[in-house]
């Protein structure tokens, strides 16, 4: 089963050239981060998993941080600032690197005054340790950085190593005692995590407040207006429970990445995460406008996340007879490859179709947590490889042995084989799966093993 949510994110941050990327480096134990002895190399923000005694941590390197940068003549310098700040904003934890061996500029004074007023806990990295010499010269200058206001520092040398150890250590303590590794499984306690996803300005805030039944996220005729993920817990009168989560717009990524604006980068990494924690996507289609490549691609994210999928075509009441039957052939031309996904009909702002999701929602829960017993996809397999059996591979007949399910949320079966089958024929067997089993609204894990014939002998 895919992991239930994403790992902390610790954001990397600091003024040019003092040693960021290096440290990223260190952390994530690759060279991944680009160095170079010169300030302004790193631009963007990037993340890498860095592993530390069992857990995960998500680091996530930035550029150098210029204060006052809305004032600066730079638009690069600028740009490259907003990204920092982005990053140090939405991260569970803040590494804030200096160099120890200049002490406290007025650049570290300034970011340090902006990470005080800021909401995520942060650490002070003493970077370049190992070149102070004497050991009077480090306490003094850990001392010196104490003045900061955000506690104690711990030294390292990145370039080296010293000290990298004691830092993640430090790190998952932060973490750990902010509860950032618990972030909500798919399905905690029962409660399915529902992610409503769509383009910008499609109804996903109205819709999210007529679901909860309260003015809980903020709706914009403005596309863009929800920056972050929202989440509430809404009981239904019938005792159903649900964790929807509201979540920013996501823009073609070119648009992000080229001239687009940071806060919108970042949109889309929230959104993501929101869909990893979630069971089940309401991809929500504005159907006041064209389906056309986004929706593809959303629908295929949701799919190859492994999470299950109700379309909602929005805005119902907007458009006429003939533009809902254009919209229908669009639907079923544009997303074909859904998997028998339901289709509700919506107006979100009157509230026309809403009380169809939870019955849509739960009907593809259970097609997403279903099991289905060895002894059936068994007689399934006879009977598939019956009707059409398997290729020769090297002028030999391959042997379908045995099929089990070995996990739900999604459902994933494995088909043990004699050899390797074509993508062809295991694309048909897959077919063949959903046609016996339905598995409707979410995807199947589905592959082909090969098992040699001494391997099944010690079963």
């Amino acid at each position: 089963m895919t992991e239930p949510s994403g790992p902390p994110v610790v954001a990397v941050v600091g003024r040019p050239n003092v040693g960021k990327s290096t440290l990223v480096n260190r952390l994530a134990g690759a060279r991944e981060a680009i160095v170079e002895e010169r300030p302004g190399v790193t631009r963007d923000r990037t993340s890498h998993e860095a592993e530390w005694r069992g857990r995960t941590v998500s680091v996530v390197d930035s550029g150098g941080w210029t204060p006052g940068w809305s004032d600066l003549d730079d638009p690069l310098a600028a740009a490259v600032t907003a990204q920092a700040e982005l990053a140090a904003e939405h991260a569970d934890l803040v590494l804030f690197v200096v160099d120890a061996t200049v002490g406290v500029t007025d650049d570290d004074a300034t970011v340090a005054g902006w990470l005080r007023r800021g909401g995520a806990p942060v650490v002070v990295v003493a970077n370049k340790a190992d070149t102070l010499g004497a050991p009077g010269a480090l306490v003094s200058a850990v001392a010196d950085l104490h003045g900061l206001g955000l506690g104690e520092a711990v030294p390292v040398s990145a370039l080296h190593g010293t000290g990298s150890g004691d830092l993640l250590d430090v790190v998952l303590a932060r973490l750990e005692a902010d509860a950032a590794f618990d972030r909500p499984d798919p399905d905690e306690e029962g409660v399915p995590g529902v992610a409503l996803i769509g383009r910008p300005n499609v109804g996903k805030s109205s819709l999210f407040n007529r679901l909860v039944g309260a003015e809980r996220a903020i709706v914009d005729h403005r596309p863009g207006t929800t920056r972050d993920a929202v989440d509430t817990v809404v009981r239904l009168g019938d005792g159903r429970s649900y964790r929807f989560v509201d979540t920013a717009g996501l823009r073609r990524r070119a648009r992000v990445r080229r001239g687009g604006d940071a806060t919108e980068y970042f949109s889309t990494v929230r959104t993501l995460r929101a869909l990893s924690s979630a069971a089940v996507a309401l991809l929500i289609v504005d159907v006041d406008d064209v389906i056309g490549e986004q929706e593809q691609k959303l629908a295929r994210q949701v799919l190859d996340a492994g999470r299950g999928l109700v379309l909602v075509l929005n805005k119902w009441d907007l458009i006429d007879e003939e533009s809902r039957r254009l919209r229908e052939r669009e639907q079923e031309r544009l997303l074909h490859f859904l998997p028998d996904a339901p289709v509700v009909r919506t107006a979100a702002t009157t509230g026309r179709g809403v009380t169809k999701l939870p019955d849509a929602i739960d009907a593809v829960l259970a097609e997403w947590r279903r099991r289905v017993p060895t002894s059936r996809l068994n007689d399934w397999l006879a009977e598939a490889v019956a009707e059409h059996p398997p290729p020769l591979v090297g002028g030999h007949a391959v042997r379908l042995r045995y099929a089990t399910q070995v996990a739900v949320g999604p459902p994933t079966v494995r088909v043990f084989a004699s050899g390797a089958v074509e993508d062809g024929y295991r694309r048909y067997l897959e077919r063949s799966l959903r046609e016996a089993f339905g598995f409707a609204g979410t995807p199947i894990d589905f592959g082909v093993r090969v098992r040699p014939r001494w391997e099944e002998r010690g079963r």
